[in-house]
């Protein structure tokens, strides 16, 4: 039985998340001593990785050389482990594909596991009653209420691979992609546009050519599979619709310093230090007017321009999508933060402000995370129902 299966050989411990020291590496309360552990997980993990949700740790077979003892395999989130190590996605999938739980893939055969075709290697190459399968198995643990959404960071990994298999069919293959959703709600799958719209290009492209084969899995709190395993909808034409060079956009600013800034027509400004996030769109051109915001020292021309150029970092958040939301965020954004710089970018609307204030990171913060939920993937719901 599937409840029976679990990626580890030993029972997970618990700890609680306090920091991500970097991208492979993060910091947890265990039994009130603060642990460090090995982190199998390059994504950004914005939505999982938050301050005191629970982090399921694994004994490691050997101490790494930076005397990690422990891997963090998987966080708690409303309640339910999602996996983190992406290294046991092969290992779920290898188990799914014997035990007959792919659909379409019913009845193959494991040929061999990291395949090497020409110059490029995949996960799995599997027989089907004489037919040539290359099998590729990624991990997502992007999601919101039924939208799920891979990657969560640019990946040029991916779509060197999406290229490479559609390559591959054209010369007869039969390519496949596993997309293993970590999370038992999950109804609809779709590239993750607002983050990298290249490999949403690519993804559309390919479609004909590379069968996507996105499955909704759960696990319970010792980390054992969960049935059922159901394969989810991919909703191509809210995707058409909503994977555009267009939307709004937030900025996350950071002042080390308190800061007296002349903002134009505004004047002298004082900005304490902290944490800023701004608000704006472009209905053309998005992904251009996102990058001159990233760049500093450039001749101001909106107001943000002045506080970008004094900012000690800058973190840009595109939100895609076919119609102007830019107000909506902002009356949103105006419930959740605690300060507001009055008229600062709204000159040409009836918004109080475009500019608005947190004392702590707002990625660290759970109603901003919860904010960046519904705009990059919950409000796609009604589109799906609109589309049918």
């Amino acid at each position: 039985m599937s409840n029976l299966f679990s990626p580890w050989a030993t029972d997970p411990v618990r700890g609680v998340f306090l920091r991500r020291l970097n991208r492979f590496v993060v910091e947890c309360d265990l039994n009130g001593r603060p642990v460090s552990a090995h982190l199998a997980n390059p994504g950004r993990l914005w939505e999982l990785l938050l301050p005191g949700a629970t982090v399921f740790l694994i004994r490691r077979g050997s101490v790494t050389a930076g005397g990690l003892m422990y891997s963090a395999v998987a966080v708690e989130r409303d309640g339910v482990p999602i996996l983190l190590h992406t290294q046991m996605a092969n290992r779920v999938a290898r188990h799914l594909l014997e035990s007959n739980r792919v659909p379409g893939l019913e009845d193959t055969k494991i040929v061999k596991a990291e395949a090497t075709v020409g110059h490029s290697r995949f996960d799995f190459h599997l027989l089907q009653r004489g037919c040539d399968i290359l099998c590729e198995v990624k991990s997502c643990t992007l999601f919101g209420k039924s939208f799920a959404m891979f990657p969560d960071a640019v990946t040029e990994r991916g779509r060197r691979h999406l290229m490479e298999l559609a390559e591959l069919a054209d010369r007869g293959f039969h390519c496949v992609v596993i997309y293993l959703i970590h999370w038992s709600g999950a109804r609809y799958f779709l590239p993750d546009f607002h983050t990298d719209p290249d490999f949403s290009r690519i993804f559309r492209e390919v479609r004909h050519r590379v069968r996507f084969c996105p499955l909704s899995v759960g696990w319970s709190s010792s980390l054992h599979l969960l049935d059922p395993v159901r394969e989810v909808d991919i909703p191509w034409s809210v995707l058409e619709r909503e994977d555009c060079n267009r939307g709004s956009y937030l900025l996350i600013l950071n002042l080390a310093s308190d800061r007296s800034i002349d903002v134009g027509r505004l004047g002298s400004i004082f900005f304490p230090a902290g944490y800023y996030i701004y608000v704006g769109s472009a209905q053309k051109n998005l992904s251009q007017r996102v990058n001159r915001h990233l760049r500093r020292k450039k001749k101001p021309f909106w107001h943000i321009d002045y506080l970008r150029n004094h900012a000690d970092s800058c973190v840009a958040v595109p939100i895609r999508s076919s119609e102007n939301l830019e107000h909506e965020l902002a009356g949103a954004l105006g419930k959740i933060c605690g300060r507001q710089i009055p008229d600062f970018g709204s000159s040409d609307c009836r918004c109080p402000t475009h500019l608005f204030s947190l004392p702590c990171h707002p990625l660290r913060y759970r109603p901003f995370i919860a904010l960046l939920q519904t705009y990059r993937m919950d409000r796609l719901e009604d589109l799906v129902e609109v589309s049918r």
